[in-house]
């Protein structure tokens, strides 16, 4: 007899009953792609795992706590198959066959009526890969395809473009702190698809090598103490590009939230009536001192972290800071955009009561090959920022945290 190949299709189940046999390992895999599909799903069991337990609990599907009998499959659309005994899985296969009830069997694939594809989705598109030959069949090659499919997609390295026209709009994709590696799938896919790139200069520029030649790239660099493009122009670049019809994306190192304009950006859009998109990015003041082995938290050593912003002296009437409310914290300080700021700030901690050896590290250029660390403490760092000639983008982390890598933390 010839051999056919499956035929592909996928099943709408929702409000449709399922019945699944079986609460082990196969169902607790299973179970949460039926459950999203909607599907009235009535397990049949003795026994179950305790995730599998915890979606009865839950309320998410039904658990008869009990072996399969006959007649279990009444009224099912479709039926998965997954118990220890092969005798109860062979009289089900034969019942769902006798019921025109679609069946998958876990311990012979061959006996189904059904196979399971290894399926993943990106963005609304649900990729299924089935094996064509039985003879063939290699669930771990399927499943592999399957993950080389959704990751270019969702990465953007595979773009299939859109025959359909695109909502115009703005994406704020935060790039995260400098490594091309660490900007999130969404925002990379997003970058993929873009006809107009506005770009920091904190930003992952290697990603924009990878753009095709039609996306026009726009320089936004906002140089400290240098050459700048103004804010409103930003704004208004923003804006014009989207208004007509491109998808734009204004690509900014870190996250868009965090000491990044985003907000400003997103209510500029949004009084032009353009819709707008929030990507998170990691923000470089957890990732940078990560890269260089500083945890920001640290059990037995800090309970907190906080964040401010440096690009103003402590005595600036402009600052917000509370800097002798910083003083008196006991967790870890992380200050950004500081470097050139580090001698006031480091006399006001200390002017405030804290500890001059407090230890301090300055990560330069963090998460790229540039990086490097060069440590201090609160009395010596206005120095050693001089003599090491350390230049932004740096980190500055002040606590003891600092010194973590170097001590063994007592049960």
């Amino acid at each position: 007899m010839a051999e056919h190949p499956a035929y592909p299709v996928g099943l709408r189940l929702t409000g449709r009953r399922v019945v699944v046999l079986g609460g082990g390992q196969v169902a607790q895999r299973r179970l949460p792609a039926l459950i999203a599909a909607g599907a009235d799903v009535l397990l049949v069991s003795p026994d179950a795992t305790p995730s599998v337990e915890a979606m009865a609990d839950a309320g998410e599907i039904t658990w008869l706590r009990r072996p399969y009998a006959e007649g279990d499959l009444s009224g099912a659309w479709y039926a998965l198959i997954a118990t220890s005994d092969a005798v109860a899985n062979a009289t089900a296969s034969a019942e769902a066959e006798a019921h025109r009830v679609w069946c998958v069997r876990s311990d012979d694939a061959d006996q189904a009526t059904a196979w399971t594809p290894a399926t993943g989705t990106s963005e609304g598109v649900t990729v299924a890969v089935l094996t064509t030959s039985a003879r063939g069949r290699d669930p771990r090659h399927t499943a592999a395809i399957r993950d080389a499919v959704v990751a270019g997609l969702s990465d953007g390295t595979l773009v299939a473009p859109h025959h359909r026209t695109r909502t115009p709009g703005v994406a704020l994709v935060g790039g995260g702190p400098g490594d091309p590696d660490l900007i999130t799938v969404r925002g990379r896919r997003l970058l993929a698809e873009a006809d107009v790139v506005i770009a920091d200069r904190l930003g992952p520029r290697d990603l924009l090598a990878e753009l095709p030649p039609h996306v026009e790239v726009i320089d936004a660099a906002k140089i400290p103490y240098g050459r700048y493009m103004a804010q409103e122009a930003i704004n208004d670049a923003l804006i014009e590009h989207a208004k007509q019809g491109k998808s734009v994306v204004r690509l900014k190192g870190g996250d868009p939230f965090v000491f990044g304009r985003g907000m400003e950006e997103m209510q500029a859009l949004a009084e032009a009536g353009i819709p707008c998109t929030v990507v998170p990015g990691i923000s470089s003041s957890i990732s940078v001192p990560a890269a260089a082995g500083i945890p920001v938290t640290h059990r037995g050593v800090a309970h907190e972290f906080t964040v401010v912003s440096g690009h103003v002296a402590p005595d600036d009437a402009r600052s917000l800071v509370d800097w002798p409310a910083m003083a008196r914290l006991r967790g870890t300080l992380v200050v950004l955009m500081g470097v050139d700021k580090i001698g006031k700030i480091a006399e006001t901690l200390i002017a405030h009561g804290k500890a001059p050896e407090t230890p301090v590290a300055l990560v330069q250029e963090g998460t790229t090959a540039a990086q490097r660390r060069v440590d201090a403490t609160l009395a010596t760092v206005a120095e050693t920022v001089r003599a090491e000639a350390v230049k932004p983008p740096a980190v500055i982390v002040i606590g003891a945290v600092v010194n973590a890598t170097a001590t063994t933390e007592q049960p």
